[in-house]
Protein backbone atom coordinates (compact mmCIF):
# COMPACT_ATOMS: atom_id res chain seq x y z
CA UNK A 1 0.00 0.00 0.00
CA UNK A 2 2.85 2.05 0.85
CA UNK A 3 4.78 1.90 -2.55
CA UNK A 4 1.40 2.62 -4.24
CA UNK A 5 0.95 5.58 -2.59
CA UNK A 6 4.16 6.38 -3.25
CA UNK A 7 4.18 5.66 -7.17
CA UNK A 8 0.42 7.88 -7.27
CA UNK A 9 2.10 10.84 -5.43
CA UNK A 10 4.93 11.01 -8.31
CA UNK A 11 2.29 11.08 -10.95
CA UNK A 12 0.45 13.56 -9.39
CA UNK A 13 3.74 15.40 -9.26
CA UNK A 14 4.70 14.41 -12.74
CA UNK A 15 1.60 15.69 -13.95
CA UNK A 16 1.05 18.87 -12.29
CA UNK A 17 4.44 19.78 -13.23
CA UNK A 18 4.00 18.90 -16.89
CA UNK A 19 0.51 20.89 -16.73
CA UNK A 20 3.13 23.92 -15.02
CA UNK A 21 5.36 23.49 -17.84
CA UNK A 22 2.54 23.97 -20.41
CA UNK A 23 0.84 26.71 -18.86
CA UNK A 24 4.68 28.64 -18.72
CA UNK A 25 5.00 27.49 -22.17
CA UNK A 26 1.40 29.35 -23.35
CA UNK A 27 2.25 32.37 -21.11
CA UNK A 28 5.86 32.50 -22.89
CA UNK A 29 3.86 32.34 -26.28
CA UNK A 30 1.56 34.95 -25.25
CA UNK A 31 4.01 37.58 -24.19
CA UNK A 32 6.27 36.66 -27.64
CA UNK A 33 3.05 37.06 -28.76
CA UNK A 34 2.40 40.56 -27.60
CA UNK A 35 6.00 41.37 -27.11
CA UNK A 36 5.95 41.13 -31.30
CA UNK A 37 2.73 43.60 -31.32
CA UNK A 38 4.46 46.46 -28.80
CA UNK A 39 7.44 46.44 -31.48
CA UNK A 40 5.46 46.94 -34.66
CA UNK A 41 3.52 49.72 -32.53
CA UNK A 42 6.61 51.36 -31.17
CA UNK A 43 7.86 50.97 -35.12
CA UNK A 44 4.80 52.91 -36.51
CA UNK A 45 5.32 55.42 -33.47
CA UNK A 46 8.66 55.97 -34.14
CA UNK A 47 8.92 58.67 -37.06
CA UNK A 48 5.55 60.54 -35.78
CA UNK A 49 7.31 60.71 -32.62
CA UNK A 50 10.78 62.33 -33.22
CA UNK A 51 9.08 64.47 -35.24
CA UNK A 52 6.72 66.17 -32.20
CA UNK A 53 9.43 65.78 -30.03
CA UNK A 54 11.32 68.28 -32.54
CA UNK A 55 8.51 70.54 -31.97
CA UNK A 56 7.84 69.84 -27.74
CA UNK A 57 11.44 70.39 -26.79
CA UNK A 58 10.59 71.64 -23.36
CA UNK A 59 8.20 70.32 -21.00
CA UNK A 60 6.82 73.87 -20.06
CA UNK A 61 2.86 73.97 -21.03
CA UNK A 62 3.73 76.89 -23.07
CA UNK A 63 5.52 75.27 -25.72
CA UNK A 64 3.49 72.21 -25.39
CA UNK A 65 -0.10 74.83 -26.29
CA UNK A 66 1.73 75.97 -28.90
CA UNK A 67 2.30 72.79 -30.77
CA UNK A 68 -1.78 72.07 -29.88
CA UNK A 69 -4.70 71.42 -32.82
CA UNK A 70 -6.33 74.21 -33.30
CA UNK A 71 -10.20 73.45 -32.23
CA UNK A 72 -12.14 72.18 -35.28
CA UNK A 73 -15.23 74.49 -36.01
CA UNK A 74 -16.24 74.06 -39.46
CA UNK A 75 -16.63 70.86 -41.86
CA UNK A 76 -13.49 72.37 -43.59
CA UNK A 77 -11.43 72.35 -40.61
CA UNK A 78 -12.10 68.65 -39.95
CA UNK A 79 -11.23 67.75 -43.28
CA UNK A 80 -7.76 69.14 -43.16
CA UNK A 81 -6.68 68.82 -39.55
CA UNK A 82 -3.73 66.98 -39.24
CA UNK A 83 -3.96 63.72 -37.40
CA UNK A 84 -2.54 63.41 -34.15
CA UNK A 85 0.97 61.75 -32.61
CA UNK A 86 -1.51 58.79 -32.03
CA UNK A 87 -4.13 59.35 -34.20
CA UNK A 88 -3.81 56.10 -36.42
CA UNK A 89 -3.38 53.47 -33.36
CA UNK A 90 -5.68 52.37 -30.66
CA UNK A 91 -5.32 54.12 -27.02
CA UNK A 92 -6.46 51.11 -25.31
CA UNK A 93 -3.47 49.33 -26.37
CA UNK A 94 -1.11 49.09 -23.17
CA UNK A 95 2.02 50.83 -25.15
CA UNK A 96 -0.11 53.41 -26.77
CA UNK A 97 -1.62 54.25 -23.51
CA UNK A 98 1.14 54.40 -21.46
CA UNK A 99 3.09 57.04 -24.57
CA UNK A 100 0.06 59.23 -24.13
CA UNK A 101 0.02 59.16 -19.95
CA UNK A 102 3.76 60.22 -20.88
CA UNK A 103 2.96 62.82 -22.62
CA UNK A 104 0.02 64.10 -20.23
CA UNK A 105 2.19 64.15 -17.64
CA UNK A 106 4.40 67.05 -19.00
CA UNK A 107 1.27 69.52 -18.08
CA UNK A 108 1.15 70.83 -14.72
CA UNK A 109 -2.44 69.89 -13.20
CA UNK A 110 -5.17 72.25 -14.25
CA UNK A 111 -5.80 74.39 -11.83
CA UNK A 112 -9.38 74.70 -9.74
CA UNK A 113 -9.90 78.45 -10.55
CA UNK A 114 -9.14 77.87 -14.28
CA UNK A 115 -10.27 80.45 -16.96
CA UNK A 116 -12.23 79.09 -20.09
CA UNK A 117 -9.05 79.81 -22.24
CA UNK A 118 -6.65 77.85 -19.88
CA UNK A 119 -9.26 74.64 -19.88
CA UNK A 120 -9.62 75.17 -23.81
CA UNK A 121 -5.79 74.86 -24.16
CA UNK A 122 -5.53 71.87 -22.15
CA UNK A 123 -8.57 70.38 -24.10
CA UNK A 124 -6.51 71.23 -27.23
CA UNK A 125 -2.96 69.75 -25.83
CA UNK A 126 -5.35 66.32 -25.48
CA UNK A 127 -7.05 66.49 -28.55
CA UNK A 128 -3.65 67.25 -30.49
CA UNK A 129 -2.78 63.66 -29.32
CA UNK A 130 -5.38 61.87 -30.89
CA UNK A 131 -7.15 63.39 -33.75
CA UNK A 132 -8.12 62.14 -36.57
CA UNK A 133 -7.65 62.08 -40.37
CA UNK A 134 -11.31 62.49 -41.98
CA UNK A 135 -11.89 61.57 -45.56
CA UNK A 136 -11.55 64.36 -48.19
CA UNK A 137 -14.78 64.23 -50.72
CA UNK A 138 -12.16 65.70 -53.37
CA UNK A 139 -10.77 62.21 -53.31
CA UNK A 140 -14.44 60.87 -54.04
CA UNK A 141 -15.26 63.35 -56.93
CA UNK A 142 -11.89 62.63 -58.32
CA UNK A 143 -12.22 58.82 -58.38
CA UNK A 144 -15.65 59.59 -60.31
CA UNK A 145 -14.06 61.33 -62.56
CA UNK A 146 -11.65 58.83 -63.08
CA UNK A 147 -13.98 56.07 -62.89
CA UNK A 148 -16.02 57.91 -65.78
CA UNK A 149 -13.72 57.78 -68.19
CA UNK A 150 -14.57 57.72 -71.69
CA UNK A 151 -17.20 60.13 -71.10
CA UNK A 152 -16.95 62.84 -73.56
CA UNK A 153 -18.58 65.52 -71.63
CA UNK A 154 -16.27 65.01 -69.31
CA UNK A 155 -13.90 68.43 -70.27
CA UNK A 156 -10.74 67.13 -68.92
CA UNK A 157 -9.08 65.69 -71.98
CA UNK A 158 -7.18 63.28 -70.30
CA UNK A 159 -9.82 61.24 -69.12
CA UNK A 160 -11.34 60.64 -72.51
CA UNK A 161 -9.98 57.45 -74.06
CA UNK A 162 -7.01 57.12 -76.55
CA UNK A 163 -6.17 54.59 -79.05
CA UNK A 164 -3.40 53.59 -76.74
CA UNK A 165 -3.29 53.41 -73.27
CA UNK A 166 0.19 53.30 -70.53
CA UNK A 167 -0.15 51.70 -66.97
CA UNK A 168 2.85 52.59 -65.09
CA UNK A 169 3.19 51.26 -61.09
CA UNK A 170 5.92 52.97 -59.16
CA UNK A 171 6.66 51.34 -56.26
CA UNK A 172 8.41 52.40 -53.19
CA UNK A 173 10.82 49.75 -51.53
CA UNK A 174 12.47 52.39 -48.68
CA UNK A 175 13.25 50.70 -45.69
CA UNK A 176 9.92 51.81 -43.99
CA UNK A 177 8.10 48.92 -46.38
CA UNK A 178 9.58 46.27 -44.69
CA UNK A 179 7.39 46.69 -41.50
CA UNK A 180 4.76 43.89 -40.79
CA UNK A 181 1.08 43.98 -41.36
CA UNK A 182 -1.36 41.04 -40.84
CA UNK A 183 2.13 38.84 -40.99
CA UNK A 184 3.26 40.27 -43.43
CA UNK A 185 5.69 43.06 -45.26
CA UNK A 186 4.32 46.12 -46.71
CA UNK A 187 6.14 45.17 -49.45
CA UNK A 188 5.20 41.86 -49.82
CA UNK A 189 1.17 43.03 -50.11
CA UNK A 190 1.89 45.54 -52.78
CA UNK A 191 3.98 43.17 -54.30
CA UNK A 192 0.82 40.86 -54.34
CA UNK A 193 -2.19 43.40 -55.38
CA UNK A 194 0.25 44.84 -57.96
CA UNK A 195 0.71 41.18 -59.54
CA UNK A 196 -2.88 40.86 -59.41
CA UNK A 197 -3.58 43.98 -60.81
CA UNK A 198 -1.48 44.33 -63.93
CA UNK A 199 -1.96 40.45 -64.69
CA UNK A 200 -5.70 41.57 -65.89
CA UNK A 201 -4.99 44.66 -67.89
CA UNK A 202 -5.64 44.43 -71.81
CA UNK A 203 -2.81 43.15 -73.55
CA UNK A 204 -3.00 46.07 -75.59
CA UNK A 205 -2.38 48.20 -72.81
CA UNK A 206 1.36 48.75 -71.89
CA UNK A 207 2.90 48.55 -68.53
CA UNK A 208 5.53 49.65 -66.70
CA UNK A 209 7.16 49.03 -63.46
CA UNK A 210 9.57 52.01 -61.86
CA UNK A 211 10.99 51.62 -58.34
CA UNK A 212 12.82 53.14 -56.00
CA UNK A 213 14.83 52.93 -52.13
CA UNK A 214 15.55 49.45 -53.13
CA UNK A 215 19.97 49.95 -53.19
CA UNK A 216 22.07 50.75 -49.64
CA UNK A 217 19.94 51.04 -46.53
CA UNK A 218 18.62 53.25 -44.69
CA UNK A 219 21.94 54.72 -42.61
CA UNK A 220 23.40 58.18 -43.41
CA UNK A 221 26.44 56.32 -45.21
CA UNK A 222 24.01 54.84 -47.94
CA UNK A 223 21.79 57.97 -48.46
CA UNK A 224 23.44 59.11 -51.87
CA UNK A 225 23.94 55.48 -53.38
CA UNK A 226 19.84 54.70 -52.10
CA UNK A 227 18.41 58.29 -53.09
CA UNK A 228 20.05 57.76 -56.80
CA UNK A 229 19.13 54.34 -57.10
CA UNK A 230 16.02 54.90 -59.15
CA UNK A 231 14.91 52.16 -61.66
CA UNK A 232 12.86 51.36 -64.51
CA UNK A 233 12.66 47.47 -64.07
CA UNK A 234 10.35 47.04 -66.26
CA UNK A 235 9.58 48.87 -69.62
CA UNK A 236 6.22 50.11 -71.10
CA UNK A 237 5.31 46.16 -73.45
CA UNK A 238 2.46 44.36 -72.88
CA UNK A 239 1.88 42.06 -69.41
CA UNK A 240 4.29 38.87 -69.60
CA UNK A 241 4.32 37.11 -65.79
CA UNK A 242 6.99 35.53 -65.66
CA UNK A 243 9.26 38.40 -66.82
CA UNK A 244 7.25 41.22 -64.61
CA UNK A 245 7.37 38.43 -61.74
CA UNK A 246 11.26 37.89 -62.14
CA UNK A 247 11.27 41.90 -62.10
CA UNK A 248 9.49 42.51 -58.98
CA UNK A 249 10.27 39.32 -57.24
CA UNK A 250 14.06 40.99 -56.94
CA UNK A 251 12.84 43.86 -54.92
CA UNK A 252 13.21 44.27 -51.51
CA UNK A 253 12.96 47.29 -48.93
CA UNK A 254 15.72 48.86 -48.17
CA UNK A 255 16.63 52.77 -48.15
CA UNK A 256 15.54 56.15 -48.94
CA UNK A 257 12.60 57.68 -50.72
CA UNK A 258 13.30 60.19 -53.73
CA UNK A 259 9.66 60.88 -55.11
CA UNK A 260 10.71 63.72 -57.00
CA UNK A 261 13.51 62.52 -59.01
CA UNK A 262 11.37 59.04 -59.36
CA UNK A 263 8.78 61.88 -60.83
CA UNK A 264 11.03 63.34 -62.85
CA UNK A 265 12.57 60.26 -64.45
CA UNK A 266 8.67 59.18 -65.25
CA UNK A 267 8.60 61.96 -67.23
CA UNK A 268 11.26 61.39 -69.03
CA UNK A 269 10.24 57.78 -70.23
CA UNK A 270 7.11 59.34 -71.08
CA UNK A 271 7.76 62.20 -73.35
CA UNK A 272 7.58 59.88 -75.89
CA UNK A 273 3.83 59.33 -76.05
CA UNK A 274 1.49 61.74 -76.47
CA UNK A 275 -1.55 62.75 -74.45
CA UNK A 276 -3.72 63.08 -77.89
CA UNK A 277 -3.10 59.60 -78.71
CA UNK A 278 -2.37 58.07 -75.47
CA UNK A 279 -3.50 57.09 -71.60
CA UNK A 280 -0.74 57.96 -69.42
CA UNK A 281 -1.84 55.97 -66.00
CA UNK A 282 0.39 56.38 -63.32
CA UNK A 283 -0.16 54.89 -59.55
CA UNK A 284 2.66 55.24 -57.11
CA UNK A 285 2.66 53.35 -54.23
CA UNK A 286 4.32 54.87 -50.90
CA UNK A 287 4.04 54.51 -47.03
CA UNK A 288 6.56 57.50 -46.40
CA UNK A 289 7.51 61.09 -47.25
CA UNK A 290 9.95 62.03 -49.44
CA UNK A 291 14.18 61.68 -48.11
CA UNK A 292 16.30 62.78 -50.90
CA UNK A 293 15.95 66.46 -50.37
CA UNK A 294 13.63 67.20 -53.58
CA UNK A 295 9.95 68.55 -54.06
CA UNK A 296 7.62 66.01 -55.27
CA UNK A 297 4.90 68.61 -55.34
CA UNK A 298 6.38 70.97 -57.20
CA UNK A 299 7.60 68.14 -59.86
CA UNK A 300 4.28 66.23 -59.95
CA UNK A 301 2.47 69.88 -61.09
CA UNK A 302 4.75 70.40 -63.92
CA UNK A 303 4.72 66.62 -64.97
CA UNK A 304 1.03 66.85 -65.11
CA UNK A 305 1.21 69.97 -67.27
CA UNK A 306 3.32 68.25 -69.57
CA UNK A 307 3.36 66.84 -73.37
CA UNK A 308 2.30 63.16 -71.64
CA UNK A 309 -0.25 64.93 -69.40
CA UNK A 310 -0.66 61.30 -67.17
CA UNK A 311 -3.08 60.96 -64.81
CA UNK A 312 -1.24 60.33 -61.05
CA UNK A 313 -2.75 58.24 -58.57
CA UNK A 314 -1.58 58.11 -55.08
CA UNK A 315 -1.64 55.36 -52.86
CA UNK A 316 -0.48 55.78 -49.14
CA UNK A 317 0.33 52.29 -47.56
CA UNK A 318 0.08 52.70 -43.46
CA UNK A 319 1.02 56.61 -44.38
CA UNK A 320 1.45 58.43 -41.30
CA UNK A 321 0.16 61.98 -40.88
CA UNK A 322 3.07 63.83 -42.00
CA UNK A 323 3.47 60.99 -45.17
CA UNK A 324 -0.58 61.77 -45.79
CA UNK A 325 -0.20 65.40 -45.82
CA UNK A 326 2.76 65.67 -48.25
CA UNK A 327 1.55 62.51 -50.65
CA UNK A 328 -2.13 64.40 -50.81
CA UNK A 329 -0.14 67.13 -52.33
CA UNK A 330 1.15 65.60 -54.46
CA UNK A 331 -1.89 64.04 -55.71
CA UNK A 332 -3.57 67.50 -55.71
CA UNK A 333 -0.74 68.84 -58.12
CA UNK A 334 -1.13 66.52 -60.36
CA UNK A 335 -5.15 66.24 -59.70
CA UNK A 336 -4.98 62.65 -59.31
CA UNK A 337 -6.77 60.67 -56.58
CA UNK A 338 -5.16 60.02 -53.54
CA UNK A 339 -6.25 57.34 -51.20
CA UNK A 340 -4.88 56.08 -47.84
CA UNK A 341 -5.08 52.37 -47.83
CA UNK A 342 -4.10 49.48 -44.62
CA UNK A 343 -4.25 46.25 -45.52
CA UNK A 344 -4.27 44.33 -48.78
CA UNK A 345 -8.03 44.55 -48.97
CA UNK A 346 -7.72 47.91 -49.23
CA UNK A 347 -5.04 48.18 -51.73
CA UNK A 348 -6.55 45.69 -54.18
CA UNK A 349 -9.77 47.69 -54.08
CA UNK A 350 -7.78 51.26 -55.05
CA UNK A 351 -6.66 49.15 -58.35
CA UNK A 352 -9.89 47.46 -58.88
CA UNK A 353 -11.46 51.06 -59.88
CA UNK A 354 -8.62 51.26 -62.91
CA UNK A 355 -9.02 47.35 -63.49
CA UNK A 356 -12.62 48.33 -64.54
CA UNK A 357 -11.73 51.74 -66.86
CA UNK A 358 -9.29 49.64 -68.72
CA UNK A 359 -12.03 46.96 -69.34
CA UNK A 360 -14.22 49.81 -71.07
CA UNK A 361 -11.23 51.21 -72.79
CA UNK A 362 -10.93 47.50 -74.43
CA UNK A 363 -14.46 46.60 -75.32
CA UNK A 364 -14.43 50.58 -76.44
CA UNK A 365 -11.43 49.75 -79.37
CA UNK A 366 -13.51 46.87 -79.80
CA UNK A 367 -16.63 49.20 -80.83
CA UNK A 368 -18.71 47.37 -77.91
CA UNK A 369 -19.85 50.74 -76.25
CA UNK A 370 -22.52 52.30 -78.50
CA UNK A 371 -22.33 55.12 -75.89
CA UNK A 372 -19.73 56.10 -73.94
CA UNK A 373 -22.24 57.69 -71.05
CA UNK A 374 -22.88 54.54 -69.66
CA UNK A 375 -19.30 54.07 -68.26
CA UNK A 376 -20.51 55.53 -65.03
CA UNK A 377 -18.54 55.51 -61.80
CA UNK A 378 -20.37 53.65 -58.87
CA UNK A 379 -20.98 56.51 -57.63
CA UNK A 380 -23.47 54.62 -54.72
CA UNK A 381 -21.33 52.73 -53.48
CA UNK A 382 -18.25 55.23 -53.42
CA UNK A 383 -21.02 57.90 -51.36
CA UNK A 384 -21.92 54.70 -49.16
CA UNK A 385 -18.10 53.92 -48.38
CA UNK A 386 -17.19 57.72 -47.76
CA UNK A 387 -20.71 57.67 -45.27
CA UNK A 388 -19.01 54.35 -43.41
CA UNK A 389 -15.15 56.10 -43.49
CA UNK A 390 -16.42 59.10 -41.56
CA UNK A 391 -18.77 57.63 -39.63
CA UNK A 392 -16.30 55.25 -38.54
CA UNK A 393 -13.70 58.16 -37.92
CA UNK A 394 -15.67 59.66 -35.74
CA UNK A 395 -16.66 57.30 -33.52
CA UNK A 396 -12.86 56.22 -33.13
CA UNK A 397 -11.92 59.83 -32.73
CA UNK A 398 -14.73 60.64 -29.76
CA UNK A 399 -13.62 56.89 -28.24
CA UNK A 400 -10.58 57.94 -27.92
CA UNK A 401 -10.68 61.90 -26.58
CA UNK A 402 -12.88 60.08 -24.19
CA UNK A 403 -9.90 57.43 -22.98
CA UNK A 404 -7.37 60.28 -23.37
CA UNK A 405 -9.73 62.62 -20.75
CA UNK A 406 -10.09 59.53 -18.30
CA UNK A 407 -6.31 58.99 -18.32
CA UNK A 408 -5.91 62.89 -17.28
CA UNK A 409 -8.11 62.09 -14.72
CA UNK A 410 -6.27 58.76 -13.40
CA UNK A 411 -2.80 60.51 -13.53
CA UNK A 412 -4.32 64.07 -11.40
CA UNK A 413 -3.80 66.29 -14.26
CA UNK A 414 -7.65 67.22 -14.29
CA UNK A 415 -10.21 66.42 -11.99
CA UNK A 416 -13.48 64.47 -12.18
CA UNK A 417 -15.34 67.69 -12.43
CA UNK A 418 -12.81 69.18 -14.97
CA UNK A 419 -13.25 66.04 -17.25
CA UNK A 420 -17.06 67.02 -17.41
CA UNK A 421 -16.21 70.69 -18.40
CA UNK A 422 -13.60 69.92 -21.02
CA UNK A 423 -16.11 66.88 -22.12
CA UNK A 424 -18.29 69.91 -23.56
CA UNK A 425 -15.53 70.84 -25.91
CA UNK A 426 -15.28 67.19 -27.48
CA UNK A 427 -19.50 66.86 -27.41
CA UNK A 428 -19.59 70.63 -29.65
CA UNK A 429 -16.81 68.77 -31.99
CA UNK A 430 -18.74 65.37 -32.20
CA UNK A 431 -22.10 67.22 -33.06
CA UNK A 432 -19.80 69.41 -35.79
CA UNK A 433 -18.64 65.73 -37.22
CA UNK A 434 -22.72 64.27 -37.64
CA UNK A 435 -23.79 67.64 -38.82
CA UNK A 436 -20.72 67.53 -41.32
CA UNK A 437 -21.44 64.05 -42.63
CA UNK A 438 -25.34 64.85 -43.13
CA UNK A 439 -23.93 68.03 -45.10
CA UNK A 440 -21.11 66.42 -47.55
CA UNK A 441 -23.50 63.17 -48.41
CA UNK A 442 -26.48 65.64 -49.34
CA UNK A 443 -23.96 67.44 -51.58
CA UNK A 444 -22.43 64.02 -53.10
CA UNK A 445 -25.94 62.64 -53.50
CA UNK A 446 -27.17 65.97 -55.42
CA UNK A 447 -25.09 65.51 -58.69
CA UNK A 448 -24.00 63.13 -60.96
CA UNK A 449 -21.34 62.26 -63.55
CA UNK A 450 -22.59 65.06 -65.65
CA UNK A 451 -21.85 67.93 -62.92
CA UNK A 452 -18.75 66.12 -61.75
CA UNK A 453 -16.93 69.60 -62.73
CA UNK A 454 -19.17 71.39 -61.64
CA UNK A 455 -19.16 69.86 -57.97
CA UNK A 456 -15.46 69.29 -58.10
CA UNK A 457 -15.14 73.25 -58.18
CA UNK A 458 -17.88 73.75 -55.59
CA UNK A 459 -16.25 71.12 -52.94
CA UNK A 460 -12.87 72.59 -53.48
CA UNK A 461 -13.97 76.52 -52.85
CA UNK A 462 -15.98 75.53 -49.78
CA UNK A 463 -13.43 72.64 -47.88
CA UNK A 464 -10.01 72.65 -49.53
CA UNK A 465 -7.33 74.44 -48.31
CA UNK A 466 -4.61 75.75 -51.03
CA UNK A 467 -1.76 73.29 -50.56
CA UNK A 468 0.67 73.67 -54.03
CA UNK A 469 3.77 74.77 -52.91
Amino acid sequence: MKVFRLILIGLLICFFSACSNQGEQAKGEQKLESNEQDEEVLKDLSESEQEADKENPSSEDTALFGSSHELPETTKDLINQKQGKYGHLNPDLEIVKKKIIDDLNQLDPLPENSNEETKKQYFRYMYSLIAKDFPDPQNTIKKWEYGASGNPDLPDAKFQFKDNYNVEVILDASGSMAAMVDGQTRMDLAKESIQLFLSKVPEEAKVSLRVYGHKGSGEESDKELSCSSIQQVYSFQSYNKEKFSKALNQLEPKGWTPIADTLKESQKSMEQFDSDSTTNLIYLVSDGIETCGGNPVQVAEQFSDSQAQPIINIIGFQADSDAQQQLKQVAQASNGMYSTVNNQEDLDEEFDRSQEVLERWEAWKEDALSDAKYASAENGYDITRFKNDWYATGVSQESDIGTVLYAAVDEDIITYDQRKELKSYADEIEKLVKESQDQLIKELEDINIEKVEELKKSIEEKFSENTKE
